[in-house]
């Protein structure tokens, strides 16, 4: 298993500050199966966004923390920033918490993504 952010060691999750604007940019090459990402949780942000500063991906989102809108908001932008189907993430811990570990899932057989 390989862990993006919090407190393992990866070549993918460099110290310093990168940008991915709105999800536009490309997050692909993270986007190994059984990987699980460490995320910092912004609801009610002016902008949907996700920031990599020190070692961990920091999620804006414009979606209010609110019967769980923001925490779909958050894989939605996750994914796309991937390059992976939203279905393939899992939310393991932090529903309600702004520290939230999301786990990429293998695709399903048959497939395209």
């Amino acid at each position: 298993m390989l862990r993006i952010g919090g407190r393992c060691a990866s070549g993918l999750a460099r110290d310093g500050v990168g940008v991915v604007q709105g999800g536009m940019d490309d997050l692909t090459h993270m986007a190994v199966p059984g990987t699980v990402f460490t995320l910092r949780a912004t609801p009610g942000a002016r902008r949907n966004s996700i920031v990599m500063q020190e070692g961990i991906l920091r999620v804006h989102v414009t979606a209010p923390p609110e019967d769980g809108r923001a925490n779909k908001a958050i894989l939605k932008l996750l994914a796309k920033a991937l390059g992976v189907a939203p279905s393939r993430l899992v939310l393991m811990r932090g529903a309600g918490a702004r520290d939230k570990l999301v786990r990429l899932d293998q695709p399903l057989p048959g497939s395209s993504r």
